[in-house]
């Protein structure tokens, strides 16, 4: 395979991945400002959202006050805005059309109709309460594309380097989402384990689609102890970083095999697999939490760069 082709895939996989992020990080605020005591914390929750996205300087540049409209302006149609839903959408078309014998016409399709119905939708439309039903859409289209790949795509190194750019943008977001409850909007002490803090937790869960199956495991202990645990360390939710980086793993691995040669990120991965396995969430406590966090969204952007050099991108 051509390293632009690879390239192209697994920028698709980001950023559809991300796209979706988004959408999951701007429903958690929404939430979370329904709440008229959620602005004590470490900081008010739509500039928590935009910390959280990684936006905060670029648009601080752009925008003098900070309120619901105008984040969800930046966060999902601002073109400016690399990381917005608008330029995810608009990129991950432009490497799908670039890459289109590579992918098979049900992604494309999804792919093409998401960016087009996208066309059709203003800022306007999401007052009045109809942010929410955006948000539904975009994670619809998101799952649209993503059951278009596994069931219609080749199981070859074009899967393994789309999935690797998902799983890659996928922790990447569990860890970012996890860091904005604990840390951007850490409460007050008094409020710790209170109502409020109680919802925010709930909020996280339900933004990263996993209140149901953490329910299953610990039923209704809502401690950053346990959150943090399944979040970040249960082996079987397909969100937690243990999982995603499972995942990656297991593409890398099979993407050594075709080419027969160990990869430098192969190497990084289960390194940061066995950090992972061998951690428990005392650990990571004893660490800092926020610490942990902020190492780990520092150590998979690297490794999405040892990926693009080990297998070229950017080459012809």
């Amino acid at each position: 395979m051509l390293s632009r082709t690879a390239e192209n895939l697994f920028w698709i996989g980001r950023f559809t991945e991300r796209a979706e992020s988004m959408a999951r990080m701007l429903e958690m605020g929404y939430r979370m400002a329904l709440m008229p005591a959620t602005g004590a914390g470490h900081r008010n929750e739509w500039r928590s959202i935009v910390a959280g996205a990684g936006g905060e300087a670029a648009f601080s540049e752009k925008h003098d006050s900070i309120n619901q409209r105008i984040v969800c302006e930046y966060l999902i149609f601002d073109p400016d805005n690399p990381s917005s839903i608008h330029s995810c959408l608009r990129n991950a078309r432009e490497n799908g059309r670039a890459v289109r014998a590579a992918i098979t016409s049900e992604m494309w399709m999804a792919l093409n109709e998401t960016w087009i119905d996208l066309q059709d939708m203003n800022a306007a439309q999401l007052a009045g309460g109809g942010l929410p039903t955006f948000l539904d859409w975009m994670k619809g289209a998101s799952a649209q594309f993503r059951g278009a790949t596994e069931s219609s795509l080749l199981r070859n190194e074009g899967y393994d380097f789309l999935r690797l750019g998902s799983f890659i943008e996928r922790a990447d977001n569990t860890a970012r989402l996890l860091d904005v409850k604990y840390y951007v909007l850490l409460p007050a002490s008094e409020t710790v384990g209170g109502g409020v803090d109680n919802y925010q937790w709930t909020t996280l869960l339900r933004a990263l689609s996993s209140l149901r199956a953490f329910h299953h495991i610990y039923r209704s202990e809502y401690t950053p102890w346990s959150i943090a645990d399944f979040l970040i360390l249960n082996r079987h939710f397909p969100r937690s970083l243990l999982y995603s980086y499972s995942q990656i793993g297991e593409h890398l691995t099979q993407l050594s095999r075709r080419y027969g040669q160990r990869s430098l990120s192969l190497s990084a991965t289960n390194m940061q697999i066995a950090r992972l396995a061998d951690c428990t969430a005392a650990d990571i406590f004893s660490e800092g939490l926020h610490e942990f966090l902020t190492t780990f969204i520092r150590q998979n952007a690297a490794l999405s760069d040892s990926i693009a050099g080990d297998y070229h991108f950017g080459w012809s």
